[in-house]
């Protein structure tokens, strides 16, 4: 097929394009598949999956993200790559796109691919594209490793199907938290589009298993799962409904992830914010951390937010937060809590909670031995007693324990003139990892 994009460039030229186009893309997780190596295939899929990096910003990446190309018939107001932008457009071939896999992964640069890319001509000729260079990867170059695909809402469903019993994971992108946020920002896409796709996928992935529990050698339906990515920040929506939408997608969809991706300004329009301390990372930060609480500390949105309290605090983790909103449920004794109540406990993680239940069975636990199993203390020590004694004469007063936990020096995740919206490139020396190693780019643990 030849189309309007030039095809006169390099490939390395369009990788320098369409791995840059590619940055803003934040949902490329790969943990969920696990697939050996068959001896005949190139490559295998641990659930590690893809080997990934930490941008300066700290965002997750991984080292081959790339744009099938960055031409799109969309106008999106946020997007770099819309229509009406003038910036340099390239097109990458299928059989390009195999050849650049499989040489980075023979030189061990890449444990798998993560393909996206803007809408050429229309979704079903995007999604056919796309379709092919899976198809070539499977069966011409027998590459066995771990590919992430984005589905392209608006296109043919047997696509959308086909696709699934090539890739690994699938996405939708959300794209902005609400319709309303979605009709004034991106015109072009609709809600029900966006939702249909990702209620195929759903639907796909249940009947496969059910398949493959029947008969061993089914074919395997997005064995990973699917998620999805929302913007945040361009459009006026508190965290407590964006985290309303997450829990909604998580229960009525089962998405193994929901990214949330801070707006960052790239183009010149009246109808784009302009946040005066930059892209909200910190809030995006937050997001993500309370969205760990919804999967797995069993806590609900409205546990965490409301219409009177809409917004997480900037200072403390949300968890951190609902502890001390909740100081009635407070000190509980380590060796009498049940399971549930020790996940709320600030400090207490899932395999903290999950030794604390299994010690206390045979021994009486005392702070000491708290510490050896993992709870970090200097965030619990306010919020637990081991048989009815605290570890330090403390007040259970917020106000109190805001200030001891403040003096702690919470770490933010970011130094702010230190931000960079830059993707790591697959030809960055080792300076970067010194700089991270030695310190001046820190996240939070």
């Amino acid at each position: 097929m030849q189309y309007a994009v030039s095809n006169s460039m390099s490939v390395m030229e369009k990788l320098g394009i369409l791995s840059d186009a590619a940055k803003y893309d934040v949902a490329c997780t790969s943990s969920g598949v696990k697939r050996k190596g068959d001896g005949v295939h190139m490559g295998n899929a641990e659930a590690s999956g893809i080997c990934h990096s930490f941008s300066a910003d700290g965002r997750c990446i991984s080292l081959l993200k790339i744009l099938m190309t960055n031409e799109c018939i969309y106008d999106c107001r946020y997007c770099i790559n819309r229509r009406s932008n003038d910036v340099k457009r390239a097109l990458f071939t299928p059989e390009e796109i195999c050849e650049l896999t499989m040489n980075f992964y023979r030189r061990n640069y890449v444990e798998g691919l993560f393909l996206s890319s803007g809408i050429l001509e229309s979704p079903d000729v995007t999604m056919e594209l796309l379709y092919r260079t899976l198809y070539l990867l499977r069966n011409r170059y027998h590459f066995n490793g771990y590919i992430h695909v984005k589905a392209i809402p608006g296109a043919d469903p047997g696509l959308v199907y086909a696709m699934g019993l090539l890739a690994d994971r699938m996405s939708v992108n959300l794209e902005l938290p609400t319709a309303e946020g979605l009709k004034q920002l991106a015109p072009n896409k609709h809600r029900k589009n966006i939702l249909a796709p990702m209620r195929q996928i759903q639907n796909g992935i249940v009947e496969s298993r059910n398949e493959v529990s029947l008969y061993r050698h089914a074919p395997q339906f997005v064995p990973a799962g699917q998620s999805t990515q929302m913007i945040i920040g361009a459009t006026p929506e508190n965290d407590y409904q964006i985290m309303a939408v997450a829990e909604s997608l998580y229960e009525k969809f089962a998405l193994k992830r929901v990214f949330y991706s801070a707006f960052v300004k790239v183009n010149d329009d009246k109808q784009l914010p302009a946040p005066a301390g930059g892209p909200p990372l910190l809030r995006e930060h937050r997001l993500y951390q309370a969205d760990w609480l919804l999967r797995f500390y069993g806590f609900r949105s409205e546990e965490l937010l409301s219409e009177a309290h809409p917004n997480f605090n900037i200072l403390l983790d949300p968890k951190c937060d609902w502890a001390l909103r909740n100081l009635h449920l407070f000190p509980v004794d380590v060796q009498r809590a049940d399971y549930r109540m020790l996940l709320r406990v600030p400090g207490i993680g899932v395999n903290s909670a999950m030794r604390i239940v299994q010690a206390r069975r045979s021994a009486t636990l005392k702070f000491d031995d708290l510490k050896k199993i993992g709870v970090v203390l200097k965030r619990a020590l306010y919020f637990i007693t081991c048989n009815g004694r605290q570890m330090y004469p403390t007040r259970l007063d917020e106000d109190y324990i805001m200030r001891n936990l403040l003096y702690e020096k919470e770490r933010l995740p970011f130094e702010k003139d230190q931000v960079t919206y830059r993707q790591l490139s697959l030809f960055d020396d080792a300076s970067f990892y010194q700089e991270k190693e030695a310190g001046e780019w820190r996240r939070i643990s």
